[in-house]
């Protein structure tokens, strides 16, 4: 087996993704594993280890949810409960290896940029729909970080003021209406009101419900689910409008775990999106190339880069 040159971490809501690269920046490993959201030292932990068996040696690259500064400090973040958490050097104090964090978006659209479909594009817009949304910007050619490091939070711009609460605290953020989580939330509605579902033979309890079989009744045909997507994906082709309108790119790109949909989730967000964006010749709208790989892919690029 091809040695692993880099290793690629994305730490999302639910899930920790490493991914080890070779030389050519090919995936040669993989290692998955639920998030200690709410233990940042076990977080620390799992994640050490996840490189350790992705990757022997070399640099660390780690994407992650939330605010990230200049020197992989963690400063808050949403959907993990870590604040002012010094990620980037307890990594490389476990590893003896030199650690690069970014934001976990910022990091999928380097990837998609340079390697998936936003690929020949200098300004390009990534959505990113996990456990909530996040954002990344590609401008004139360059990664685009703002000046505090914290650009691309898209997922916390309000769009219902009296809505759910968000983990970041506020009501209605639109994550709250558009993420894996909202979907998560509407199908354990569906499971009490409609017992004649696909859902229901794959679970009888509400609180077991994921956003996964959601989408995987959907994918069977189930009304229901296919309704909850059509609404999620309709609120996320709106927010995506309003950015487009704001950012003028040449490209959005949708990637993250709830865009394993697909044209589920994906066709209704274009309907909705081709309705509300007001840029004549608006960017297309397409799917990540590299999937729910995207954030670990660039996370290492990002790292090999620094260590350059």
């Amino acid at each position: 087996m091809t040695e692993a040159a880099v290793a690629g971490v994305d730490v999302g809501g639910t899930h920790v993704r490493a991914l080890g690269l070779d030389a050519d920046g090919e995936v040669v490993a993989r290692a998955t594993d639920a998030t200690p959201a709410d233990d940042l030292e076990a977080a620390l932990a799992l994640i050490a280890d996840a490189v350790c068996e992705v990757a022997r040696a070399g640099p660390v690259g780690v994407g992650i949810p939330g605010l990230v500064d200049a020197h992989g400090v963690l400063r808050s973040g949403s959907n993990v409960t870590w604040r002012d958490a010094p990620v980037a050097r307890a990594l490389a104090d476990l590893l003896g290896r030199p650690v690069h964090v970014e934001n976990d978006c910022t990091s999928g659209a380097y990837a998609e940029w340079r390697r998936g479909a936003a690929r020949g594009h200098d300004d390009v817009l990534y959505v990113g729909v996990g456990t909530g949304i996040g954002g990344g910007l590609i401008v004139n050619g360059g990664l685009a970080r703002g000046a505090h490091g914290w650009a691309g939070e898209i997922g916390h711009i309000i769009v219902q003021p009296d809505g759910e609460i968000c983990g970041c605290g506020n009501r209605g953020c639109w994550e709250t209406v558009a993420s894996g989580s909202a979907i998560t939330r509407e199908g354990r509605i569906a499971l009490t009101r409609h017992a004649h579902s696909a859902l229901a033979a794959m679970t009888d309890d509400p609180a077991t419900v994921t956003g996964e079989m959601v989408s995987a009744a959907a994918r069977e045909g189930d009304p229901a689910a296919r309704g909850i997507l059509a609404e999620v994906g309709a609120r996320l082709g709106q927010g995506i409008a309003g950015l487009v309108n704001v950012l003028d790119p040449s490209i959005v790109v949708v990637g993250g775990g709830a865009s394993e949909a697909g044209e589920l989730l994906l066709e209704p967000a274009r309907r909705a999106y081709e309705d509300a964006v007001q840029v004549a010749g608006a960017a297309p709208i397409e799917a990540a190339a590299l999937g729910i790989d995207a954030a670990a892919v660039g996370a290492a690029l990002l790292a090999l880069d620094a260590a350059a």
